[in-house]
């Protein structure tokens, strides 16, 4: 049995973990109503631009002039996976969720005779995914320096894409990420980047022309080519708002429930520590009562 010095030393120290778990909950709390208006903030102009890219497609569809990125190669032979997930720990099961999403695509795609390449946007997401997929991995981006998602961010990511894509190193993009539900709720997504055709948010319908014809200035290939680019980091600045949202959100559940098993713990201990104290102070009384009785 553990001594009243054991005991006691084990209780401060599972108090001090306490500490720094409030501490991180209230923190991550601060952070996650930042991201979470960020986030949903994004969402209206990323649905409008959805909308927009709808129109112009439908418009675009079947004109030998279409843009790859929107249109395709016309194959599916290779696949990029943009795997997202946070720099950071000590967020539940969050970067494993999006991990699993991730290994479950390429094991689909590996099954179907796909040629798979990976770029890992977080660290957590390259350190659980270079166990088995290390060969796959051709690019890996730290974020943890950026103290603030922006616009600059997703287009650092969306140039490479599209620099990996007019090398013709992939045929499909597929960026994987986590959408923010609730606090207690990020669901892993896989959403395709490239071809932007089939990129277009869940909800957004092509539009029925009904045979009119639109006049764009100065043509709708010209238009496609300025607003692909911004709709890829468009939708690339949206996910990562969204991850940053669920990472918080995981962050701040997860430490909530350190901090509630770290006092139930306390009480057990504390507990345990009282009963020690009064068996050790029985045997005293026991041995001093044994004594007086022997004089």
């Amino acid at each position: 049995m553990a001594s009243l010095k054991d005991l006691k030393n084990r209780i401060d120290s599972v108090k001090s973990t306490q500490k720094i778990t409030k501490a991180m909950q209230m923190v991550a709390a601060a952070k996650l109503r930042r991201a979470q208006e960020a986030a949903e903030a994004a969402r209206p102009y990323a649905q409008r631009m959805a909308a927009v890219m709808a129109n112009l497609s439908t418009a675009m569809s079947g004109t030998p002039g279409a843009s790859p990125l929107l249109v395709g190669t016309g194959k599916s032979d290779a696949y990029l996976l943009v795997v997202m997930t946070a720099d950071r720990g000590l967020c539940g099961g969050f970067n494993t969720n999006i991990v699993k999403k991730a290994r479950e695509r390429v094991t689909a795609l590996k099954a179907e005779g796909k040629d798979v390449k990976i770029i890992c946007v977080g660290k957590k997401g390259a350190d659980q995914l270079k166990r088995n997929f290390a060969s796959l991995i051709v690019d890996k981006m730290d974020l943890s320096a950026e103290k603030t998602i922006s616009g600059a961010t997703a287009a650092r990511i969306g140039d490479k894409i599209r620099l990996m894509f007019e090398n013709g190193e992939f045929d499909v993009c597929e960026l994987v990420s986590a959408e923010f539900v609730s606090v207690i709720s990020q669901k892993p997504r896989a959403k395709v980047l490239i071809p932007a055709i089939d990129a277009i948010d869940e909800g957004v319908e092509r539009p029925d022309l009904g045979g009119a014809v639109y006049d764009a200035e100065p043509d709708e290939e010209t238009i496609l080519n300025v607003l692909l680019p911004r709709y890829a980091d468009t939708v690339i600045l949206s996910a990562l708002l969204e991850n940053v949202a669920g990472e918080m959100g995981a962050k701040m559940a997860a430490m909530d429930n350190a901090t509630r098993n770290a006092g139930e713990l306390i009480d057990k201990l504390n507990l345990v520590y009282n009963r020690t104290r009064q068996a050790q102070i029985t045997t005293e009384l026991t041995e001093i009562i044994s004594g007086a009785e022997a004089l």
